[in-house]
């Protein structure tokens, strides 16, 4: 799965539209903006549409701010 569009943040959380890369499946979900989250999390979901995870060339967004500054 990958981000397809930020639907709305507040400081560090989250709701985003997420697109799977093999079978173009979209779920609403919600996140937290840290390196973290879009390092190994987002990766690691499965779409409930094909059963898959992202592939091994997933790029990851970056958070807007840097890990440990306080917003």
């Amino acid at each position: 799965m990958k981000i397809k569009k930020i639907v709305n943040q507040h400081r560090r959380d989250f709701s985003a539209e997420f697109e799977c890369e093999h079978c173009g499946n979209v779920v609403k979900g919600h996140g937290y903006d840290d390196s973290n989250f879009h390092d190994n999390v987002i990766p690691d979901l499965v779409c409930i549409g094909c059963g898959k995870k992202a592939d091994g060339n997933y790029r990851p967004l970056r958070p807007l701010n840097r890990d440990g500054v306080d917003i």
